[in-house]
C-alpha cells in the first residue's frame, strides 16, 4: 500500500474518474480537483464522483484558472504527485470557441506548472493529445516525429502544453511526463466522444454522421489500458538523458527531465468498422450519413508504442470488440437506472 499523496484534476472527467479509482485502490491518498462545467452534461460528472465515493478522497471544486486557489491546494495537501488531466476537450468546439482552450489548456496548465514551481512534487504527469501529429501521414506516428503542423487550436493547445513542460523542467528541474493518448474510450465515457455519440443514436434509431466516409482509422484505447499505463509510469521517474544531443534533438527525450509517450493500442480500426461491432452487439442496423472529412479532423491516426513498452513493459491490450461491448454495457445500465429512478421505480 502507498502512503503518497496526489492530485488529480479533471477526477470528475473519464480519465480522471478511472484514474482515481485506480489510485485509492493502490491505497494513495488522492486529492481530486475539478470544476464540473457543462461541456457535458454535468449530471454525469457528478455521478462519476458519486460513484468515486466522496469519503474516501479530498475533493475541490475549483477552476484551474483561479491560481490562487490552486496554490492554497498545493500548499495545504503536501502533494506527492500530480496527474493534470483538466481540459477543455474536443477538436471540433475548437473551431468555434477557441477562447475557451486558451483560457483552460494554456492558463489552467499554467496553474499547475506554477503550483509545482512553488511546492515541489516527485513528478508532474499531464495530458497530451494523439491530435499534436497533426498533417503527418507516415504510420503508425511516433514520439520521435516532429510535430509542428497542428489541424486545431486543441492540438496546438497540447502542443503547447509539452514546450511549456519541457521549459519548466529546464527551468527548475520539475520532472515531467507528457501522455498523447489516442481515442480513449469505455464505460463512463465522455458523450460527445464517437462510441457514446453512436451506440445513444443506434440505440433509439437516430442517424449517425460519418466523417470521411466512414473511412478515417482510429486507434481507439480502451480506458483500463490508458489507465494502467499512467500508473506504471507513476512508478517511474523521468531523468536527463545523458546523450542526448543538441546537435540533433530527439523530441520524446531531453537534457532536463522530461519524456513524451504515446498511449494508443496500435490496432486501428475504420470507423465503418467500429460502427459495425456496436451494432453487432445493439442487435441494431445503423442509420449512416456520409460526410466529407471536417476541418481539424485527421484522417488517420496510429500509435507507435514502442517506448512506452520499453519503460514500463507493458501496451495496452484490450481488443475493440470487448471494449466495445463493455461500454455498452455500462450504457445500458447507466440509463436503464437513470429510468427507474424518473420514473420512481
Amino acid at each position: 500500500m502507498q502512503n503518497k499523496t496526489i492530485l488529480i484534476t479533471g477526477i470528475a472527467g473519464f480519465i480522471g474518474f478511472h484514474a482515481a479509482r485506480r489510485f485509492l485502490a493502490e491505497g494513495y491518498r488522492v486529492i481530486g480537483l475539478d470544476e464540473v462545467n457543462d461541456y457535458y452534461d454535468p449530471a454525469l460528472k457528478e455521478a462519476r464522483l458519486v460513484e468515486l465515493d466522496p469519503r474516501r478522497y479530498t475533493f475541490y471544486r475549483v477552476s484551474l484558472e483561479d491560481t490562487a486557489a490552486v496554490d492554497a491546494i498545493f500548499a495545504k495537501e503536501q502533494i506527492d504527485l500530480v496527474l493534470h488531466l483538466a481540459a477543455q476537450a474536443g477538436v471540433r468546439y475548437s473551431i468555434d470557441r477557441p477562447d475557451v482552450y486558451i483560457t483552460s489548456n494554456i492558463v489552467g496548465f499554467l496553474s499547475i506548472l506554477e503550483a509545482c514551481r512553488h511546492h515541489p512534487v516527485e513528478q508532474l504527469v499531464y495530458a497530451s493529445s494523439s491530435s499534436v501529429y497533426g498533417s503527418n501521414t507516415k504510420m503508425p506516428f511516433a514520439v520521435t516525429d516532429a510535430v509542428d503542423h497542428p489541424l486545431s487550436l486543441y492540438a496546438a493547445s497540447k502542443k503547447a502544453n509539452e514546450l511549456m513542460a519541457h521549459t519548466y523542467s529546464s527551468l527548475y528541474g520539475i520532472k515531467t511526463t507528457g501522455l498523447r493518448f489516442f481515442s480513449v474510450y469505455g464505460p463512463w465515457g465522455r458523450p460527445d466522444m464517437a462510441l457514446f455519440k453512436f451506440t445513444e443514436a443506434i440505440a433509439n434509431g437516430q442517424p449517425i454522421d460519418l466523417y470521411n466516409y466512414g473511412e478515417m482509422g482510429r486507434d481507439f484505447t480502451y480506458v483500463d489500458d490508458i489507465v494502467e499505463s499512467i500508473y506504471r509510469l507513476m512508478q517511474t521517474e523521468p531523468v536527463a538523458d545523458p546523450t542526448f544531443d543538441k546537435a540533433q534533438p530527439q523530441p520524446d527525450r531531453s537534457f532536463v527531465p522530461y519524456r513524451v509517450f504515446n498511449i494508443g493500442s496500435h490496432s486501428p480500426i475504420r470507423l465503418n468498422e467500429f460502427v459495425a461491432l456496436i451494432e453487432r452487439r445493439l442487435g441494431k442496423t445503423a442509420i449512416k450519413h456520409g460526410m466529407p472529412l471536417q476541418a481539424g479532423d485527421v484522417p488517420e491516426s496510429f500509435a507507435d508504442v514502442t517506448s512506452l513498452f520499453e519503460t514500463i513493459g507493458y501496451r495496452p491490450q484490450t481488443t475493440v470488440e470487448a471494449g466495445v461491448n463493455a461500454f455498452i454495457d455500462w450504457y445500458e445500465g447507466y440509463y436503464q437506472l437513470k429510468e427507474e429512478v424518473q420514473d420512481g421505480a
